[in-house]
């Protein structure tokens, strides 16, 4: 990466939030779409097509990551591929934005910070609701203190998706169930607003294949808040956040991990206020706008979503496998 130069995005595997990521690209400053990789050259064909004649186009990862062509890598691949492909990014000098959840389990996330610090090239987890505006604002609501002491927060993300064991949500070779793909969400807010719990318990209803159709859990912290998180492929469900507190409460709209709008309510008076918050394309573009920032400011962490809170995000998830029995083949 030259200073002054746009950065050059690669990205590796072309699936469907590859296509959001790329879409949203368009709305960041100084960086660009350079180059596709797939393991089929015609889909990193068709893929940059949409993104015009300039985009580079590899049938290899190998092949793009050697190529000079790009200064960063978004890999976009199943999650039970994402340890091997950061390695590969890496041992070829290069830094890695890597799509949650970031790997399989945390012998293979800890394998991954490792090889980043000790090669001291950039690594971050692609947990792009950290960056998201709403997160921004959330925060800013509980640092006033307006809706007192958190009692309780309640998270939820489901839709249905219909059973078909080759399914990437449902395949066990593809890291699936709902607790990898959409729990992370719940389980994110719940440790953005109250931290590392004390206690927690799960339950989970497993699809025919053996990957978890249904996860709830129940979590204790040391501040005396509870809270309680849902995740399934069953149906529909509000996909929303609410924090109660000691004299409100804050409900973030749907879809929360990526809401557009947060309302408070004041117990007292009854009082309703809505926050509009930003929401440019889908959501991708703040992420990568933090990433180039560390990448210019040669920085190899990110001072938001840290080593440290994906080390501790994956060993709850751990834990919650572990309690409702979810194995993957290629642990």
């Amino acid at each position: 990466m030259k200073n002054g130069s746009p950065i050059r995005w690669g990205i590796l595997a072309c699936g469907g939030i590859a296509r959001k990521f790329a879409d949203d690209l368009a709305f960041v400053k100084d960086g660009y779409l350079a180059a596709v990789s797939s393991r089929d050259i015609s889909r990193a064909e068709e893929f940059a097509s949409h993104y015009g004649p300039d985009v580079k186009c590899f049938g290899s990862y190998e092949a793009m990551l050697s190529s000079g062509e790009i200064d960063v890598v978004y890999i976009a691949s199943p999650h039970g591929l994402h340890h091997e492909h950061t390695l590969l990014c890496l041992n070829a000098g290069l830094p890695v934005l890597c799509e949650k959840a970031f790997a399989i389990n945390s012998k293979q996330v800890a394998e991954m910070i490792q090889t980043a610090r000790d090669k001291k090239i950039f690594l971050m987890e692609a947990l792009w609701t950290r960056f998201h505006p709403s997160i921004v604002k959330l925060q800013e609501i509980l640092a006033s203190g307006v809706i007192g002491d958190i009692v309780h927060l309640a998270a939820d993300f489901g839709f249905h998706a219909p059973y078909d064991a080759e399914a990437r949500w449902f395949n066990p070779s593809l890291t699936g169930g709902s607790l990898l793909d959409i729990g992370i969400y719940p389980l994110f807010i719940s440790k953005f607003v109250l931290g590392e719990p004390l206690e927690m318990k799960a339950t989970g209803v497993m699809a025919p294949s053996g990957v978890d159709m249904n996860t709830s859990i129940a979590l204790k912290y040391s501040s005396g808040a509870t809270a309680t998180l849902f995740s399934t492929f069953a149906t529909k469900t509000d996909t929303t956040c609410e924090i109660h507190g000691t004299k409100g409460k804050i409900h973030m709209h749907s879809r929360f991990h990526e809401t557009k709008g947060i309302t408070v309510t004041i117990h007292e008076t009854e009082q309703e206020t809505f926050y509009e918050t930003e929401r440019l394309g889908w959501g991708y573009s703040y992420e990568a706008e933090a990433v180039q920032a560390d990448l210019r400011a040669g920085r190899t962490e990110n001072a938001l979503m840290t080593h440290a809170f994906s080390t501790e995000l994956m060993a709850l998830l751990d834990e919650i496998r572990s309690q409702i029995g979810l194995k993957y083949p290629n642990e």
